[in-house]
């Protein structure tokens, strides 16, 4: 066997995996958390989205987001989801990459998208950067959704529920792709799949979803995208 090409394969084997960790390590992750006011106390949820700015050679891309929905169960079988969206005018899905970024600015932190991940503090999600929010009557129907206006729980839900807030927290990055709890950095949440179940399924049913939430996004989005992003 010729060992003289292990050297040149064994740094191009290094090089390669550094490129990659380079492309697809986040450039910030953060926890958006959602708590709602009831009857019986405080009932909140959160999940851990991870923003990837393109870092790609052709340029093509654009920032993304990976990761879930927040779904809250309110008891009783009501519940309330954030989407991974923005309604302005149409459903916006590229808001919830710079909801962290704009929520810890709106607070005072003058910081850099660049600078993100060594950012520390939870910082509220108000006003126009809060999710779109919805409601499903039957989580395992999607016809059922509903909108929720931010200040509209109590008409959906019943006296004694309100937004109580929102919020976004810079978690560690981690290290990509090894990225999977404790010192090696906080994973992406995952799990709407099992408390909204039509989603596993290839048909329509997000769509189905936000158009019966009167949520329009129309042709240019893919619906799911509102609910998970892989």
């Amino acid at each position: 066997m010729n060992f003289r090409w292990l050297g040149p394969l064994a740094m191009l084997a290094a090089l390669f995996i550094g490129d990659q960790i380079r492309i697809n390590r986040p450039g910030h992750k953060y926890r958006l958390t959602v708590e709602v006011e009831t009857p019986a106390g405080i009932k909140a949820a959160s999940g851990v989205l991870s923003v990837h700015p393109d870092r790609g050679y052709s340029r093509a891309g654009h920032t993304v987001t990976r990761g879930d929905a927040v779904f809250v169960d309110l008891g009783g079988g009501k519940n309330l989801v954030a989407l991974l969206a923005h309604l302005d005018k149409t459903l916006d899905l590229d808001g919830i990459n710079y909801v962290a970024l704009r929520a810890y600015k709106a607070a005072g932190k003058n910081v850099s998208f660049n600078e993100m991940s060594g950012m520390t503090g939870v910082a509220p999600v108000t006003g126009a950067l809060t999710p779109a929010l919805v409601t499903f009557t039957d989580a395992s129907d999607p016809a059922t959704a509903r909108a929720v206006p931010p200040d509209g729980l109590e008409a959906a839900f019943g006296k004694g529920f309100q937004l109580h807030g929102v919020s976004a927290e810079v978690v560690p990055n981690g290290f990509w792709p090894l990225d999977f709890g404790g010192p090696l950095g906080e994973p992406v949440t995952r799990g709407i799949e099992t408390k909204l179940p039509w989603l596993k399924g290839a048909d329509a049913s997000a769509a189905t979803a936000l158009r019966a939430a009167g949520l329009p996004g129309g042709e240019a989005i893919d619906p799911r995208q509102a609910f998970t992003r892989k």
